[in-house]
């Protein structure tokens, strides 16, 4: 998608999987967000390697790799340029912007990066950011599930969506809303960043496994119900020239939910792989601590 919305401005072509892939273009705020992130965060490794500090490199291609790349992808590729013409490769969209941008980004964790590369005064505007009640409030792990899971619902079954779709500024802050609402449930859950809402590993768990029933059922209610999204916009284009190539829109909508339905549960269970990994790892480390400090107390209890 560009400057205006597609209905606006041009008519597309068919949509392949080739299109999703190759047919770029650049949308400004997109680009400069993705442009500033990764220039950043590229730096921070920079100085730390002047330092001849060590970062790990599956940490910087988490976050400019697959979190920003997917930012870009979601926004500026095909995907991005037809997400307005098919409620389906919206859903790809939404999925990629909430769920896989989020998770990559905290694998990264820039604010680690931050921390120990800012300069004195600017770490401690960070600090004071990081332990001021409204990010403790942000971050409450039941208030950062509620927004997750409910956010989507009141995006279909609002005028939010309808919204989106007849202004540009609003869809830009849509996916905006997505990136932010993801990162806000995703970031405490993954422990890796020195953030409020961290948990403990039951708990993070425990949360990821309810968020699975809740994107299922909104996949199957959109796959269930008659009544059109955005009816009014998807039947406008379908009285254009590209009503040659649409599907009619209730399949799309229909495989939309499927979408949502199915990608919804697959990176959920690799998110909750991810955290059960952490889990595993954090409890042998636990245990190897305690097993020193046994030997410890029995070396001095001989002595």
């Amino acid at each position: 998608m560009l400057l205006t919305l597609a209905t606006d401005a041009e008519v597309l072509p068919r949509f392949t999987l080739g299109r999703a892939l190759t047919d770029w273009g650049i949308d400004p705020i997109p680009f400069v967000v993705t442009v500033w992130a990764v220039g950043l965060y590229a730096l921070g490794v920079r100085v730390l390697a002047r330092r001849g500090d060590r970062w790990p490199v599956g940490r910087t291609l988490s976050f400019c790799g697959l979190g920003m790349g997917s930012f870009a992808l979601a926004t500026m590729s095909g995907l991005g340029r037809y997400d307005t013409t098919l409620l389906s490769v919206h859903m790809v969209q939404h999925m990629v912007l909430s769920m896989v941008v989020p998770l990559a980004l905290a694998l990264g964790a820039p604010v680690t990066l931050a921390l120990r590369t800012l300069p004195p005064r600017p770490r401690r505007w960070l600090l004071t950011v990081l332990h001021s009640p409204v990010a403790t409030v942000l971050a409450f792990p039941p208030l950062t599930f509620a927004l997750y899971v409910a956010s989507p619902w009141a995006l279909y079954f609002s005028p939010w969506y309808d919204a989106s779709l007849s202004s540009s500024f609003v869809h830009q802050m849509m996916h905006i809303h997505l990136v932010l609402v993801g990162t806000l449930f995703f970031w405490p859950l993954m422990g890796i960043d020195p953030v409020p809402g961290r948990v403990s590993h039951p708990f993070r768990v425990l949360l990821t496994l309810m968020t699975l029933p809740f994107h299922a059922f909104l996949g199957v209610t959109i796959m269930g119900q008659t009544t059109l999204i955005g009816a009014e916009h998807y039947a406008e284009l379908r009285e254009g020239p590209m009503a040659a190539w649409l599907p009619a829109a209730i399949d799309d909508q229909h495989l939309a939910g499927g979408i949502l339905w199915a990608s919804g549960d697959l990176i959920g269970i690799l998110f909750f792989a991810v955290l059960f990994t952490q889990w595993v790892r954090s409890s042998l480390k636990e245990a190897a601590r305690e097993d020193r400090r046994l030997d410890l107390e029995e070396r001095r209890a001989r002595a």
